[in-house]
């Protein structure tokens, strides 16, 4: 071995994970993290201080989304004023969004400021990305014409949302969202506007003003508080550098949270939904986006089997609901630009009758909905 460097396969996995993240912002419109996670699987590979920063990960599964918690730790640094070389290259930061500066600058950081950055690694991504509330109101309005006309002409809504982070899609119903179609939902004066939030909106979806929220709750272990510094901090620093657009979204939805009431629970899927039953007079709804990878096993299992009992409870006049939008189940399309699709399936109770409705981006914007057969005329 005189001379060689032994081979290293935690390195090799580590490499992959980042190439893989690489891959996805390429696709997912970030030149810029595309860049920075590929020459991060370069420096890991050489035995880099991008290898020192990751050491411990080395079998973090895909969903675990390490690549994001390390340009999330790295972005609150420059966010917060700490890390100005690497600022000055960010877009989100009013950098020249150089590329191959904001990487030297990086790699400095992985050397100067490896203890913060490791530290960081140990947060989920919070975005609580608000664009995917384009799918997950698609659904509640999906579930909401299934208890029409038992609750009324409009349904009390109970919304209940595991791995809530912030809380923000809790606010769903107070976003504005325009179709490709020209079709538009949602509050006219809304401080959130989804522009291009869908192809064209379904025959099948509640007429506006059919339904009123009238509970929010949301559940998450580390729960994010959006009014606080400290959270906006958090929530800003997941969001991909040079996507303003999906700053802007942020932004605005966090100065909606600051006058909506939302309950916001330290607690995990299994215990949220523990304590969490129908009431007569209203549909219950549980909604969750890109949240179920995160969840251990055990965790999944056990929510899973609780939204069973739960439904097995459900009567026409007191319906439960579950939304998701979740990678992995199956009926991935591909957008024009190179995404991968991830379904939008509502569950409804009494029946547990599940459906795939639509496919959304990762981010949520655009869905393309499963347009059902129109109703017929005469």
């Amino acid at each position: 071995m005189t001379g060689e460097l032994a081979h290293d396969p935690g390195a090799d996995r580590l490499a992959d994970l980042l190439r893989g993240q690489a891959r996805a912002c390429a696709d997912l419109g970030s030149p810029l993290y595309a860049h920075l996670l590929t020459r991060a699987a370069e420096d890991v590979g050489a035995g880099g201080p991008a290898r020192a920063v990751l050491a411990g990960h080395e079998d973090d599964p895909p969903g675990a989304a390490l690549p994001l918690r390390l340009l999330g730790a790295a972005h609150r640094l420059a966010l917060s004023g700490r890390a100005p070389g690497y600022a000055a290259h960010l877009p989100s930061t009013g950098g020249d969004g150089d590329a191959g500066a904001a990487w030297r600058a990086l790699r400095e950081l992985f050397g100067t400021r490896r203890a913060e950055l490791r530290e960081g690694l140990r947060t989920p991504p919070q975005t609580n990305e608000v664009g995917r509330s384009a799918a997950l109101v698609g659904g509640l309005l999906t579930a909401v014409a299934g208890a029409l006309p038992a609750l009324g002409p409009v349904v009390p809504v109970r919304l209940h949302e595991v791995g809530c982070s912030a809380g923000l899609n809790l606010l769903l119903d107070r976003f504005r969202y325009r179709g490709a179609d020209g079709s538009a939902r949602g509050p006219q004066g809304s401080t959130v506007v989804l522009e291009g939030a869908w192809d064209a909106e379904p025959a099948g979806w509640a007429a506006p003003g059919s339904f009123e929220v009238v509970e929010r709750v949301g559940g998450d272990p580390d729960v994010v508080d959006p009014a606080s510094a400290e959270g906006a901090l958090l929530l800003r620093s997941y969001v991909w550098a040079d996507q303003p657009h999906r700053t802007a979204r942020l932004e605005a939805a966090l100065e909606l949270a600051r006058r909506v009431p939302v309950q916001r629970l330290r607690t995990g899927a299994a215990a949220l939904l523990a304590g969490l039953e129908l009431r007569a007079g209203a549909l219950t709804v549980v909604q969750h986006s890109v949240v179920w990878q995160y969840l251990p096993a055990a965790e999944r299992a056990a929510a899973e089997a609780r939204l069973e009992e739960l439904g097995a409870t459900a009567t026409p006049g007191a319906p439960l609901a579950r939304v998701r939008l979740e990678p992995g189940e199956g009926d991935g399309g591909a957008f024009d630009r190179g995404e991968t699709g991830y379904p939008v399936t509502v569950t409804t109770w009494p029946g547990g009758h599940r459906r795939v409705i639509g496919t959304a981006a990762p981010h949520g914007v655009p869905v393309r909905w499963h347009q059902g057969p129109r109703p017929g005329r005469g």
